[in-house]
Formats: structure tokens, sequence, C-alpha cells
């Protein structure tokens, strides 16, 4: 599989995702608690979606992705926006050298594909170096309802004129963890066949009450927790999670 293609199907695939719900989310967290500043780094940017709509809304955003490819769909992306964005490749959980920001941000339960607790403990560590002195860090994930009954066990599929997959849904190694296994078809224009993509994908996730204790740990403040964009206490069948967290004060 060549992933730079890939990467461009990702982004037909989820053109209906609300990229504009999280954009809505940042800027209404960073009024709510006052952060005036707009240096903003996008955790697991992928191919930039939201981090370029950020730019057109006047953050100095910076985007950093495991992906070379993804990065590199990024980039020409913002290029032909007409914005010169920096983006570098880092794993989350070991960043360095990036300066600091006032809000940081990892959006779209990219969280999740951590497999590890020391990894999202250590990424939770970077992050509190790269903020700064009482700004924001905001990140979303997926409920322990979502992959327990939303997700494992469940096949979907999607059948256009272009592009069809197959998204099956299996238990995953650890408690609260799904493996997904996608096949796609997308259609080649130029010799009208279908080519065939497989992707496996790793996803686990915790308790509201885990991720406190992490954010308690590790130095952040936290000041809020709501669910699915409707800045709404979680209930039981709450499907996305959001948490801000603002980086505590020192004596």
């Amino acid at each position: 599989m060549t992933y730079g293609r890939f990467a461009y199907l990702y982004d037909e695939l989820m053109r209906d995702v609300p990229y504009h719900e999280w954009l809505t989310f940042i800027k209404r967290q960073a009024e709510t608690y006052g952060i005036a500043g707009k240096k903003l780094l996008d955790l697991a940017c992928g191919t930039g979606e939201l981090t370029i709509q950020l730019a057109d809304e006047g953050y100095d955003v910076t985007g950093v992705d495991l992906s070379g490819d993804m990065l590199a769909v990024a980039k020409e992306k913002a290029d032909k926006r007409g914005h010169s964005l920096f983006f570098a490749e880092q794993d989350m959980s070991e960043l360095e050298g990036l300066g600091q920001f006032d809000i940081i941000g990892i959006f779209c339960d990219s969280l999740n594909y951590l497999q590890t607790e020391r990894e999202v403990v250590q990424t939770f560590e970077r992050v509190l170096h790269h903020v700064k002195p009482e700004g924001l860090f905001l990140f979303d994930v997926h409920s322990v309802y979502k992959i327990n009954t939303l997700f494992i066990d469940q096949t979907y599929a999607y059948n256009g004129e272009d592009v069809s997959y197959i998204w099956q849904c299996f238990e995953g190694e650890y408690p609260n963890s799904v493996e997904h296994e996608l096949t796609f078809f997308h259609l080649d224009t130029h010799t009208n066949q279908y080519n065939r993509y497989d992707e496996l994908h790793l996803q686990r996730t915790y308790s509201i009450e885990q991720y406190e204790k992490w954010l308690s740990m590790t130095g952040f403040e936290l000041l809020d927790v709501t669910a699915d964009f409707l800045h709404s206490n979680p209930n039981a069948e709450s499907e996305r999670i959001f948490f801000t967290a603002r980086k505590r004060k020192t004596e």
C-alpha cells in the first residue's frame, strides 16, 4: 500500500467529519478560560484538515503527526490554501523541541491510538512541558461505552461510486480496546479498476476517572469534562468525552 495515496483517500472518506465542531469547541474553551494567545499545537494532525481550519481562523498553528506521508498531504493542502505552516514528524509521547503554546490539542480521538498506559502518561508529561503557564490542554477520547458497545463485534460498510469499505471491529488485547480491520476499494479512473487497501487500527480507552487521575499526577488542573460536542455532562451512553485542563500554577 502507498500510504500517501491512502491519505488522500482518507480525506475523501472523512469529508463528513464535523471538524467545525472541534473548531467551535476550541474557540469556546479559549474564551471561557481567558486564553488570549493564538499559538496552538495540533497533535496527531493527520492530513491537517483541522489544522488548516485553525489557521483560517487566525491561529498560529503547528501540526505534529507520526506519519510523514500524512504530513506531506497536510503541507500540500496548507500551501494551496495560502498558509505557510510548520509540520513536524514526531511521536506525541516523545514530543520535544517545539517551544511552548497557549493551547495544545489532541483531537478526533487520536489519543486512543496509544496502546499503553505509560504512553498516555508520557504524552501528558510532554504536553505539560510544551504548554505555557496556565495554558490549556484540550483532548477528546472514545468513551468506554462506545468502545465496548458500538465498536466491538460490529461491522460497518459503505458503498459509494468511487470508494467502498468494509469495517469490522474486534475486541482488542487490552481492556476497553478494539481492533478495527478496514478494507477499502477505490476506483482508479485511469484503469477503471478498483484498488484494494487494507488497514488495521488499534484503539484503547479508559474511564473518565482514570484520565482525570493522570492529568492531576502530571501537573494539570482539570477544568471541564463534557460529552458529544454538547457542552453537557457525560452520561452512561455518551460516545465522545472532551477534557479541558490547565497547566497548574507552581508555587
